[in-house]
């Protein structure tokens, strides 16, 4: 009797032990996955609010009661297999020549570079001959000037910068070869520059010398409105409105900081047609000749166990 109620008891014990083990087994794993859970919840609203934060203070910096954000124009050379308006660069070209070049520079384009995208090259030559270029030393150790060749770079306006200052009342006119890259809105903020000129609102004060302009940082800027409707001339006989006058100096400039930009989208061009033809190609291989191994059946029978019976003495 005694051994038959230790065994049932014994029994439930064990029972109890084991249910009351496992029940606590099973609540600590809802608290960690429930607190893992939070963790990532937490987490995740964190960043977001981190990300909230970042994105107002970074608006805030950007934004000045003096200073308009440039909208973003439709440029034909824009779009994903689309190049630049080669007769557009050529006008962006004169425009430069007879209105940026008296107090701009491109110090980083030679003329050689024009050949084959805005003039032949008997007509980049002739460009070239026009400009004189310092050289030198000759024999007698003296600099001399000589008519410009492919080679040369487009001469600069002024000699050094203290003469460029001191012919624009202390302001440095920049160099442009880089300007589309090195301002934030690129083309869309040069464009609105060069054709946003317009009178000071009421209580604004400009200083002497100074002209105002919204998209320009503080509204007050040192170059006059350099663009007016005819104050170029085109060779193909465009009309030189002013907007047509900055939409084709843009572009000039956006092709003098990215020689190369057609160049990258018949890379982009001729790179998307191997994709397209190895996607085909990858695909084919796929259904035709990697499914057919992928659902063979390999079936093991082992050794087979037929052997022929061995002749006796009484076999013919």
């Amino acid at each position: 009797m005694v051994l038959i109620l230790s065994r049932s008891f014994g029994v439930k014990l064990l029972k109890y032990k084991t249910n009351f083990t496992q029940t606590r087994l099973n609540s600590t794993g809802k608290l960690w996955f429930g607190s893992k859970k939070v963790f990532y919840r937490t987490l995740g609203l964190l960043a977001t609010g981190t990300g909230i934060v970042i994105y107002t203070l970074d608006q805030a910096v950007k934004a000045g009661e003096m200073e308009l954000h440039p909208p973003r124009f439709p440029w034909a050379y824009k779009g994903i297999i689309t190049a630049l308006d080669h007769a557009s660069l050529r006008r962006g070209y004169e425009v430069y020549r007879q209105v940026c070049a008296s107090c701009h520079s491109l110090k980083h384009v030679t003329f050689r570079e024009l050949v084959g995208v805005t003039h032949t090259e008997a007509e980049a030559k002739a460009e070239a001959e026009q400009q004189m270029v310092e050289d030198g030393p000759n024999e007698e150790g003296n600099m001399f000037q000589r008519p410009g060749k492919l080679s040369d770079k487009f001469p600069p306006p002024y000699p050094n910068e203290e003469a460029a200052r001191f012919a624009n009342g202390g302001s440095y006119p920049l160099d442009l070869t880089y300007i589309i890259l090195a301002r934030e809105g690129g083309d869309n903020y040069i464009f609105s520059l060069l054709t946003g000129y317009c009178e000071p609102p009421a209580g604004v004060t400009l200083k002497e010398g100074l002209y105002y302009n919204p998209y320009f940082l503080g509204g007050s800027i040192a170059m006059a409105p350099p663009l007016f409707s005819e104050s170029a001339t085109y060779s193909d006989g465009t009309q030189a409105h002013a907007s047509q006058l900055a939409k084709d100096v843009v572009t000039f400039l956006k092709w003098a900081g990215e020689p190369e930009f057609d160049d990258r989208k018949v890379m982009m061009v001729k790179c998307l047609g191997w994709f397209i033809v190895g996607s085909v190609i990858s695909w084919y291989w796929y259904k035709m000749r990697f499914m057919s191994n992928k659902t063979r059946k390999f079936v093991y029978t082992g050794k087979s166990s037929t052997k022929k019976p061995e002749c006796s003495d009484k076999c013919e």
